[in-house]
């Protein structure tokens, strides 16, 4: 069994504002106040030329819990085959530890199999890998809008890929209704569109828990969208890269792979990675289950071009397998960590009367900023996402995530606390019109619209 280590992982007591204890619990309750405000004095003389990064989708809660695990002894081993060439899908001895934490994470019926996996060295790598060699240059994929907008890239990177968008809108039409929620009849109706405009479409992206909007798709919805793909012929690839980032107990999260039976498995292929759910965005590890093996196999031979290390490989395995300092410490500690800042960043909205979508999954929270446009067009976004940055905090836009509604914004809260503070005091200026002149303009110049997307 896995021992604690001497430091203390409880949850962390931050605030974060008196407008959150009540949901935080007694625990931690009493000095919430003061410990947002004796971390930002503690902080402010590093913070306050600095632009505050609530745009990108990191978690930046537990570098102590997985700096600690990535430094035990049984990390460090190196020995001649991890030193060598291996199997482009991935050394053996991993490919079945992904299967096993597959198996039990995404509570597979079945156990999945290590021949079905192919592990490169991140996300970015598989969709740029799947969008090869499932699609023809000029072909394209349906995506639901407001999504992830580095995707346009990736699939586009080596085959010129298309994304073809199924445009969702935030009106409610009824009590069984959701803002921005996908339906069979806006996929079939994009794809005709799409074939109107003579583009061949190949397959579909869903993203589950969503970015940025948070959702999580129900089995029924997961369902009746893999029947629409091989009603159409399409591959699916289904991202659940936040599968264990779900905080929110009462979110009934279910991985595509936990479907007693899969409509079309020759044509259904799941991603995931360690980036999001374990906080390692730098490490650079992902993987693909699919049981096509005509797709596995073309995916592995770009891995010579997006292979991992074998020490690297080893590491991961060696953490896929710990079971016990995953469910005993790791998962209970983050998801206690995200919920309290989902909680800071959503109770400072809710006390500035700003609307919001949270669904209690990921790393963001989507929120609705038209009313401070007064024409309601994206020249006014850019422009509000432009004072946002010349005070100093870093947003993503909208139109970033080819969402249709200008106005909606992506803010992003697994930061530490002190971060989170002085964020949310800046967002507030620039909404009050008490926005200051950046001192030093040049940050925001260096900062891209493009660069909102991860």
């Amino acid at each position: 069994m896995f021992t604690l280590p001497q430091k203390d992982f409880r949850a962390p007591t931050t605030c974060l504002g008196p407008t959150c204890m009540q949901d935080l619990g007694s625990s931690h309750g009493e000095d919430l106040e003061g410990e947002c405000s004796r971390k930002l004095d503690q902080k402010l003389p590093e913070l306050r030329g600095g632009i505050i990064n609530l745009g990108t989708s990191e978690n930046k809660l537990c570098f102590d819990l997985l700096s600690w695990r990535l430094s035990q002894r049984d990390m460090q081993r190196v020995e001649p085959s991890l030193l060598q060439y291996a199997d482009w899908r991935g050394h053996l001895f991993l490919r079945e530890e992904v299967a096993k934490f597959l198996s039990f994470y995404c509570k597979s019926p079945v156990p999945l199999r290590p021949e079905n996996v192919v592990v490169l060295n991140g996300g970015a790598s598989l969709f740029s890998a799947l969008a090869t060699v499932l699609c023809e240059a000029g072909e394209a994929f349906l995506i639901p809008t407001p999504y992830y907008g580095a995707i346009t890239q990736h699939v586009c990177l080596y085959g010129n890929i298309r994304l073809a968008y199924v445009y969702l809108d935030s009106e409610v039409t009824g009590l069984d209704t959701r803002p921005f929620q996908l339906t069979v009849e806006k996929l079939e109706m994009a794809l005709r569109e799409a074939h109107s405009e003579g583009v061949k479409v190949k397959g579909l992206i869903l993203i589950s828990p969503q970015n940025p909007l948070g959702d999580v798709y129900s089995p029924e919805e997961l369902q009746e969208y893999l029947v629409f793909a091989k009603r159409h012929r399409l591959h699916v690839i289904v991202d659940e890269v936040y599968m264990l980032s779900v905080f929110e107990k009462s979110v009934g999260y279910r991985s595509v792979l936990s479907l007693e039976r899969l409509p079309d498995p020759q044509r259904t292929h799941v991603m995931w990675a360690t980036s999001k759910d374990f906080g390692m965005s730098g490490l650079r590890f992902g993987t693909l289950y699919t049981e096509n093996q005509d797709v596995a196999t073309a995916v592995a031979s770009l891995c010579r071009y997006h292979g991992l290390s074998g020490l690297v490989q080893y590491q991961m395995a060696q953490l896929l397998r710990d079971r016990d300092w995953i469910n005993q410490v790791y998962l209970p500690e983050n998801h206690a960590r995200l919920k309290a800042a989902h909680t800071y960043v959503s109770e400072e909205l809710r006390a500035l009367g700003i609307p919001f979508l949270s669904r209690g999954a990921g790393f963001f929270i989507w929120v609705d900023l038209r009313k401070y446009l007064p024409k309601g067009t994206f020249e006014e976004e850019m422009l509000l996402w432009r004072r946002f940055l010349d005070n100093k905090v870093l947003l993503s836009f909208g139109k970033a995530f080819e969402c249709k509604e200008p106005g909606w914004f992506r803010f992003v809260f697994s930061d530490q606390v002190h971060r989170l503070c002085l964020g949310m005091q800046r967002v507030q200026q620039v909404l009050a019109g008490k926005s200051q002149v950046a001192e030093d303009p040049r940050p925001s110049q260096s900062q891209e619209p493009s660069d909102q997307r991860r």
